[in-house]
């Protein structure tokens, strides 16, 4: 059931109450848990934080929390599931719903006892109605039982009449019957079979906290930047900023102040050099083709196009002289703009306090990503969950800039890999999709067991491909990629992401075409990611599972 009033069908209801957090371990679930619990502690609410992973940490944290607590706060998790099914809760328990996952499951939706939905619905949400999917079970035996107990009566000498009319009702009964189910069958795949990302649940949490009139100014800076989003944040942004300029209301320069940028769409550069971060961006490496020796060389004209001495540009950003970084970003972007990088501009938040800390919306999502998938220590899921979580904190830099440290190894392995996955053609093309396998001995292949990890190396080599190749047919494929995950168990990870595309429709039919492909091939797979088209799948199972994609999909 959808949650119109947030105050008096969940606030209300939690506040007095013990609540377990359960939230999925990625950034935008973080950034509204993060939210969540600003809003918990300004009313002292008493709840427990579970991280979760997937569908059997899920299934486990329930079960070790349920004596204890009769409120569950899914973050990013469950709404695209038969909950109750799924769980088998006790009938008092009651779940709160906040998902970007799509689509919504229908038992979920059409459930108004247990599971209530907080998700916008102004999102074009396409429900099917009630009656077209549910049927009451009177409706559908209809009066047959009831016939034939009549006819049980009837003395056991006598020969059952039957009333030509009466079969003709029955028959007829059974054929609608038959087509409703069919017709069913047909509403359910169709709503069922993409899967797509609605409003950012950290968003939600925003809206959440100001219609509650708590303020949220320390908590924009936690919010992973939404395009679709930005102008209804930069509006309470300029809200919540607005003071008169007086001695009364100036403010420290240690207080934190955010605002509304417009800055360059080069990840870290102002905590790296500026050198690193277009080699290591995917919107300037995939332009300038730095795999190749004509996209080196058309770097360094572009470097000279700007009039940026090289030993400027390759040293830190903040070790940069005045003079230069003073219209460095008019600099680049006149610059871009000769060389097709009309978008290297970008709206953005930025984050200020004392004289030298200053951060990106998109330099804590780095970072953030970075801690939650750190390979580099032999720690939990769990405990890099909270690591990513502490470095949300202000006053927790050091965190935050160990994480900025990972995110930097990070985009230069995931540049490596897509170098070296171009120059040595491992992407191929298997028909109606394009295809990559990153071999054990790959370099950091560690890290891309990790699905955040993995995700963004695809979608780079997908646009990296894309630029490369001449065969227009390609250009309009959807990529598949596989990287080992377990050694010792013998599995490995499975992503498939849609075609390049410049619109916002980035709806993911992989899933469900997974689901398929392994139960008609008797593969081994494991189905546990939020995501349906992430799955794990046994190094035995890959060859006949892709054959069986290739049938499906051509």
């Amino acid at each position: 059931m959808f949650i119109t009033d947030i105050r008096k069908e969940f606030y209300d209801v939690v506040v007095n109450q013990r609540v377990a957090l359960l939230v999925s371990s990625e950034i935008d679930a973080l950034c509204a848990c993060k939210i969540l619990q600003a809003l918990f502690h300004c009313d002292q609410v008493q709840y427990t934080l579970v991280p979760v992973t997937g569908w059997q940490d899920l299934g486990t944290a329930f079960l070790e929390h349920k004596e204890q607590f009769r409120c569950f706060v899914l973050i990013n998790c469950g709404a695209n599931v038969d909950l109750l099914e799924t769980l088998q809760p006790e009938e008092d328990s009651i779940f709160f719903i906040c998902d970007t996952h799509r689509p919504v499951d229908v038992v979920n939706v059409y459930n108004d006892t247990q599971v209530k939905l907080m998700i916008k619905q102004d999102d074009d949400l396409g429900v099917p109605s009630y009656d077209d999917i549910f049927r009451d079970e009177e409706e559908e035996g209809g009066n047959d039982s009831g016939n034939e107990s009549d006819g049980g009566s009837e003395p056991s000498g006598k020969r059952r009449r039957y009333d030509e009319g009466e079969v003709e009702r029955r028959i007829e009964r059974q054929r609608a019957t038959r087509e409703w189910e069919a017709r069913r069958r047909e509403i359910l795949f169709d709503y069922e079979q993409y899967e797509y990302h609605g409003t950012s649940v950290s968003m939600h949490y925003i809206l959440v906290m100001l219609k509650l009139a708590v303020c949220v100014c320390d908590t924009y800076i936690h919010v992973e930047i939404y395009v679709t989003d930005i102008a209804t944040l930069q509006r309470h942004v300029s809200r919540h900023n607005h003071r008169n300029e007086d001695e009364d209301n100036s403010l420290s320069i240690d207080c934190m102040r955010i605002s509304f940028e417009y800055d360059l769409r080069l990840a870290l550069y102002q905590h790296w050099s500026l050198f690193e971060s277009i080699c290591n961006s995917s919107y300037t490496s995939c332009n300038f083709k730095l795999w190749s020796m004509h996209g080196q060389k058309k770097l360094q004209e572009f470097l000279a196009d700007m009039g940026l001495p090289l030993k400027q540009v390759k040293q830190k950003f903040n070790s940069m002289d005045m003079s230069v970084k003073e219209n460095l970003r008019e600099v680049i972007e006149e610059s871009s703009n000769k060389y097709g990088m009309k978008d290297i501009r970008i709206q953005t938040f930025g984050v200020h306090f004392g004289f030298k800390n200053h951060f990106l919306a998109s330099d804590v999502v780095h970072a953030t990503a970075a801690l939650l998938e750190s390979t580099e220590k032999d720690d939990s899921p769990g405990d890099n969950f909270i690591k990513a979580l502490d470095c949300l904190s202000r006053s927790n830099l050091e965190r935050l800039h160990g994480g900025i440290d990972l995110a930097k190894k990070k985009l230069m392995a995931i540049q490596q890999t897509v170098a070296s996955c171009i120059c040595t053609n491992l992407i191929l093309s298997q028909g109606p999709f394009l295809y990559c396998y990153l071999l054990e001995g790959t370099p950091d292949v560690k890290l891309f067991s990790k699905p955040m990890a993995l995700t963004l190396l695809c979608k780079y080599l997908l646009k990296a491909f894309v630029r490369s190749t001449r065969n227009k047919r390609c250009k309009l494929l959807p990529l598949i990629i596989a990287a080992p995950m377990d050694v010792e168990k013998r599995t490995v990870i499975v992503l498939g992401i849609p075609p390049e595309s410049e619109t916002s429709d980035k709806k993911n039919f992989f899933g469900r075409a997974f689901e398929k492909a392994a139960e008609s091939t008797s593969s081994r797979t494991l189905h546990d990611h939020f995501d349906t088209s992430i799955i794990e799948l046994k190094m035995e199972d890959r060859t006949k599972f892709l054959d069986a994609l290739i049938t499906l999909l051509s």
